[in-house]
């Protein structure tokens, strides 16, 4: 099953894909229309045959905005959107950067995909 994770943020999100049991980094998407981002995800949803797509999700008023964007992205691309508990991810996939020996530059410039990595994984994890 090819699965699409997601690190949802105002003006950016992170994007990791898995195809089996491992989650990989994929890209960012920098946005300022949401309509725009839906197309652009409704893209890759159609290029790599995405069956269901995981948002990470926080907690306050935060935690409301992505679930109404998992609710619209759910609608308009037809697929199941699930929610993943994505507590201290960012932090996880800063240490786990610098262990890697990953530049400061490039560290802060794919923080969302790593981010998104750990919330698909640990969805992977839990469910298959």
């Amino acid at each position: 099953m090819h699965i699409l994770g997601v690190d949802y943020g105002r003006k950016k999100i992170g994007l990791a894909i898995s195809e089996g049991s491992l989650a990989e980094p994929f890209k960012i998407l920098r946005y300022q229309d949401i309509r725009k981002l839906g197309e652009e995800i409704k893209k890759i949803v159609l290029q790599f045959k995405i069956e269901k797509i995981v948002i990470g999700i926080s907690e306050g008023k935060m935690a409301e905005e992505t679930k109404e964007f998992g609710r619209k992205l759910e609608e308009k691309l037809g697929i199941p959107v699930v929610f993943q508990d994505e507590t201290l991810t960012t932090h996880e996939a800063q240490d786990l950067s610098i262990t890697a020996g990953i530049k400061r530059k490039k560290r802060k410039e794919f923080e969302d995909a790593y981010s998104s990595t750990l919330i698909l994984q640990d969805y992977l994890d839990a469910n298959y």
